[in-house]
């Protein structure tokens, strides 16, 4: 089967309105979501897809780079490619990640070739479901996080992940008043990330640690990312002290930085993201680095049901005592009011993503076993500009933001 055709198609969801959200640190403005996937065909008239950055950096690299490598050739092997593209274009790190997520398409393609799913061509599937946690909450009053919470666990998921920023003493009150809301049987992720990006206003050590200790008290499942991602150390000492269980990885820049994160222990849940930091070839090695050294494994993912579904067929291949979670984004929908709407995130499957009780479930049709309805493609133009922005108090400052969440700002 030789590949005739690999193209990749920007889009973009542009907010009806531009979406202004203070937090004690400053205020984020979004404007818009952006997306990409990935097309590839073959002589023999299959076609498969992937999901990847949407960057019309990620974008140039397909067509400049992985484009002109991939057509022509014979897929036979997913792995040999990928070998050959290293040895070649792909000594470029940041490349190589973009090649990553291409492969996608090439293991959904090959997966119809054969008649089988991705999830029996990158490590065989042990199980037919993954568990989803609900992931919104962005920077709003404390009562309408617990509300939202609950919202969101009316929706059969079994955890809801939010994002505190309102200071130390109000992203406390905020928890209690989640977990109030959704009662013992709803897990809660905290996702810190804006503490240590707050410029001078940023938490201290002490301060973290403080609140570490008091959100115990509401049985939080993690507490993701509130020092520096490359402060290993500092995360270690946080494990160390017991209170939460401590989440981390979606800002590793490689995979040294991944394989210290979990040498040192420094966290209890390791996350990557299949789209932004190295595709199945870089979530393989690390599973079984992280297995053999006993922590849990959770995927990053903010994009479109298509990253989901990939990410999925790499989570069924592992136990649930490895692989235990997968971030589902929930964007507004008319059955559930949250962050903002993104319907593209939906619409890019042309058929929905099979949840039942807070699990994906994946059925045994070939290759990914849904396909992309090519229509978004036209529907979202891309709009070229950063999708969010940071703007910060002190010192002042303005940071935008592009689809790459592995880069802690983006210029």
């Amino acid at each position: 089967m030789k590949i005739t055709s690999v193209r990749a198609f920007l889009m973009s969801y542009r907010l009806p309105e531009p979406l202004v959200m203070s937090y004690y640190g400053g205020e984020r403005t979004v404007l818009k979501r952006d997306a990409l996937f990935v097309r590839v065909e073959s002589s023999n008239g299959l076609v498969g897809y992937g999901p990847g950055q949407g960057s019309e950096k990620a974008h140039a690299a397909i067509e400049s780079s992985v484009k002109p490598f991939l057509e022509g050739r014979e897929l036979h092997d997913p792995d040999a490619l990928r070998v050959l593209f290293q040895q070649g274009p792909g000594r470029d790190p940041e490349l190589m990640k973009v090649y990553c997520t291409v492969e996608v398409a090439l293991y959904d393609l090959l997966g119809k070739q054969l008649g089988v799913p991705v999830s029996e061509l990158v490590g065989g599937r042990i199980r037919d479901r993954v568990r989803l946690y609900g992931s919104a909450g962005m920077y709003q009053p404390p009562e309408e996080y617990a509300a939202e919470a609950a919202r969101i666990a009316g929706l059969g998921f079994r955890a809801y992940k939010m994002r505190p920023a309102l200071g130390p003493e109000e992203d406390l009150r905020t928890v209690g008043l989640m977990r109030e809301a959704v009662g013992p049987g709803v897990d809660i992720m905290v996702d810190a990330h804006a503490w240590w990006r707050m410029g001078d206003r940023s938490y201290s050590p002490e301060t973290i640690a403080g609140l570490a200790e008091k959100m115990a008290e509401h049985d939080i499942a993690w507490l993701e990312e509130p020092l520096p991602p490359d402060d290993h150390a500092g995360y270690k000492r946080l494990r160390d002290s017991g209170h939460v269980p401590i989440a981390s990885g979606e800002h590793e820049p490689d995979e040294d930085g991944f394989l210290d994160l979990i040498g040192t222990g420094a966290v209890d849940y390791v996350q990557m993201d299949v789209v932004c930091q190295g595709g199945y070839a870089m979530c393989r090695r690390l599973l079984g680095a992280i297995a053999r050294q006993s922590l849990r494994f959770a995927f990053h993912c903010w994009g479109t049901d298509l990253e989901v579904l990939a990410a999925a067929h790499m989570g069924v291949c592992w136990p649930e005592t490895v692989v235990e979670w997968l971030e589902y984004p929930v964007y507004t929908t008319p059955a559930c009011r949250s962050m903002y709407p993104f319907p593209l995130a939906q619409e890019i499957l042309s058929q929905p993503l099979v949840i039942e009780g807070g699990d994906l479930v994946l059925g045994g049709a070939p290759g990914l076993g849904i396909e992309v309805d090519e229509s978004v493609a036209e529907k979202y133009p891309w709009i070229p500009g950063p999708w969010s922005y940071f703007k910060l108090t002190s010192p002042p400052a303005t940071y935008a933001v592009n689809s790459d969440h592995s880069v802690k700002w983006a210029g």
